[in-house]
């Protein structure tokens, strides 16, 4: 028990952050559990987390950390050559980062590996199917005010992948508004997708009345190209479909693209449910996955948590959907690798994560929380959730 005046400096571990508890009156402080963190300062289930280098945790409400006062990070600690080893010890028995000894890497780090996975991800779920029949049934109803009385309409896709979720988008701005010039323009960072969502658009029939522009960028670069050029430029509707993973700060993005918006435009969001099968996945291994600071698991339940905190107004649309992941539990299927690679968001994930990581992610892949098995098949949980923000 801290008495006043008194300061508690605990260093967690050597190498990474020092934290400062000071008493508040009439708290009785009580043991602090270690931390459960993840790579890259991103915290799962706690309160806090920091976007780049460093480490911090969390702490259950009444314990402790009602006293905290500070916390230092120590300069460089994300860079420490001892610092996964030193975490994996008796300092933070709940932490379970990828081993020194082990090659992981982010999947993210082979782009082309990526666009390889994501591809056959896309085939084998219904993930674009649950899109498809979104937008034919829903989206005219988000879209059905956000043109009136413009001669022109201003479409951002961030994040448009290839395009086949955009044309479809497209297809449904223009029935609603037929004689309107639509301007449609891509944030996407990758030069292979942008090529293919060309191809899409050069053999795509009634596109009419339709200007696309392509912008070799990230989001966050975008962002700060337009701050450097000191423009502001309004959109009717922006989409961000599956993209929030890779951004450094999902609410700091989320509040510049929603400061965009013209009066009758709409925000709209697609992302994985906070009830399916990557929440399980991500909650109990997302530690122990090499993220490297490159891609972060953030679910639509995340979201709501940060709008309801903003004051947004908002829809939400739940998209049933699942994927065939009966090829990983083949072992040596270079498919069923593949997307082994794409759950986990690791490079090589079959080959190169240590053998009890490996064998506790197979078995909670076909777990009910993950997945569910229909005729001799293993079918993951890709649930996924539309959110409609209001200007």
């Amino acid at each position: 028990q801290l008495l006043p005046g008194e300061v508690l400096t605990l260093l967690l571990p050597s190498s990474c952050c020092q934290v400062r508890f000071q008493p508040f009156p009439g708290i009785r402080a009580s043991p602090v559990p270690p931390p459960r963190v993840g790579l890259g300062g991103r915290c799962l289930d706690g309160k806090v987390a920091a976007q780049k280098g460093g480490w911090i945790g969390r702490w259950p409400a009444g314990s402790a950390s009602q006293g905290l006062s500070s916390i230092t990070r120590i300069p460089g600690a994300q860079n420490s050559p001892g610092l996964r080893e030193e975490l994996q010890g008796a300092a933070c028995p709940l932490l379970h980062p990828p081993s020194m000894a082990s090659p992981m890497r982010s999947l993210l780090a082979d782009l082309d590996r990526y666009i390889q996975s994501f591809r056959l991800f896309l085939e084998r779920s219904t993930e674009h199917q649950s899109m498809r029949e979104f937008v034919e049934r829903r989206l005219p109803a988000v879209i059905a005010s956000i043109g009136n009385g413009k001669s022109a309409i201003n479409v951002l896709s961030v994040g448009g992948g290839a395009g086949e979720v955009d044309l479809q988008i497209l297809s449904k701005i223009r029935a609603r508004y037929p004689g309107a010039t639509i301007n449609n323009d891509v944030i996407e960072p990758s030069a292979d997708q942008i090529s293919k969502y060309k191809e899409r658009v050069a053999q795509a029939s009634n596109l009419e009345n339709i200007k696309f522009t392509w912008h070799k960028e990230t989001a966050n670069e975008y962002e700060s190209r337009m701050n450097a050029e000191e423009k502001t430029k309004k959109w009717d509707f922006i989409h961000m479909i599956q993209m929030l993973y890779y951004v450094k700060d999902i609410p700091a993005t989320i509040r510049y693209f929603h400061s965009l918006l013209e009066p009758q435009a709409k925000l709209l969001i697609i992302l994985v449910s906070g009830k399916s099968g990557w929440q399980t996945l991500w909650k109990k291994y997302g530690p122990s996955f090499p993220l490297e600071d490159l891609c972060s698991y953030v679910s639509s339940a995340d979201l709501l948590r940060m709008m309801d905190s903003a004051g947004m107004k908002y829809q939400l649309y739940e998209l049933p959907s699942h994927m065939d992941i009966t090829s990983c539990f083949i072992e040596g299927d270079k498919d069923g690798e593949l997307l082994l690679d794409f759950l986990t968001e690791t490079l090589e994930f079959a080959k190169t994560a240590p053998p009890e990581l490996k064998h506790q992610v197979i078995e909670e892949l076909r777990k009910p929380g993950c997945s569910e098995i229909r005729d001799g098949k293993v079918f993951f949980n890709n649930n996924l959730d539309v959110i409609v923000i209001e200007p």
